[in-house]
């Protein structure tokens, strides 16, 4: 029961990290891989304010969405001047920085050494520490992120971004500040996956940059387009086929080294074969190949 529950848990983690990328690359069609760096910081900025301040969790979860909304503001702006390929390229060197700067500044981050002993959350008095609470503390964040994109993407912004997904020419034509817009929704999109960083935190209680690195972005990459891209509830599949579909190995017998890597296989594997078969995934409207 504990192990069902901590997949359940991993997949609402996920599904808030997949439903913030869909916003950058399904709905505007920016194909990021630096997610996994905004969602580091999210983690960092809570677990750092958890252990050195004794910051409250709601105040850790709030300051972690704030460093990476400003982080998103400060790497879109430069980043989204390109367009394209160059774009992807951009991302990934903004993420090879940060897992750099996670990596090799000892004095704020721990370095390779991580940060352990993270305390668990603790919301009007009452702690949580069991599966099953965090299991329904996940779910709720994961419910309120989908109706905050929900909102989002059903809004007139989230026509605009949809209008400069099909054509960007034409949505500048037509009087929207096209880099502008780009912009708010890579910050908007970093900001969310910061909920995501942090509760990971909370949950495992330690952290260090293995968990964030390119690998891990293109895992999350993954689920938008497995899932389905442009469609939110793409990314509640691709995260729960993401997930789940690989913990089958370990029943397999095979050793951690070689299950870790058969795991990376699988993941490549299915990004290829969607991105050339199923280039919309299961449940979405948008196609990176075009």
């Amino acid at each position: 029961m504990a192990y069902l529950l901590h997949i359940l848990i991993i997949i609402n983690i996920y599904i808030i990290v997949g439903l913030s990328l869909n916003l950058i690359a399904g709905y505007s069609g920016l194909l990021s891989v630096s997610h996994a760096g905004f969602y580091g910081v999210g983690a960092y900025a809570a677990a750092l304010l958890a252990l050195n301040f004794h910051v409250n969790f709601l105040l850790g979860i709030a300051a972690g969405i704030a460093a990476a909304t400003i982080l998103g503001f400060a790497i879109g702006y430069p980043s989204l001047r390109f367009r394209g390929d160059f774009f992807v390229i951009a991302t990934l060197g903004f993420q090879m920085i940060l897992f750099d700067v996670m990596n090799n500044w000892m004095g704020l981050t721990n370095g390779p050494l991580g940060l352990p002993g993270i305390p668990q959350p603790v919301i009007f008095g009452f702690q949580i520490t069991t599966h099953i609470s965090f299991f329904v503390l996940t779910l709720l964040f994961a419910l309120l992120v989908y109706l905050v994109c929900r909102r989002l993407v059903n809004s007139p912004f989230g026509n605009v971004l949809r209008g400069m997904r099909e054509d960007e020419i034409f949505a500048a034509s037509l009087g929207k500040n096209v880099n502008l817009y780009k912009i708010v929704i890579f910050a908007v999109g970093s900001g969310l996956v910061a909920i995501g960083g942090a509760l990971y935190a909370y949950y495992i209680t330690f952290i260090d940059p293995t968990s964030f690195t390119v690998a891990e972005s293109i895992f999350m990459l993954s689920i938008v387009i497995v899932g389905g891209s442009g469609r939110l509830g793409g990314s509640i599949i691709g995260a729960i086929i993401l997930v789940t579909l690989p913990e089958a190995l370990r029943f397999i017998g095979l050793p951690n080294a070689i299950a870790a890597n058969l795991r990376q296989i699988f993941y490549g594997g299915l990004l290829v074969a969607f991105m050339m078969f199923r280039p919309k995934g299961i449940w979405g409207e948008f196609s990176f190949r075009r």
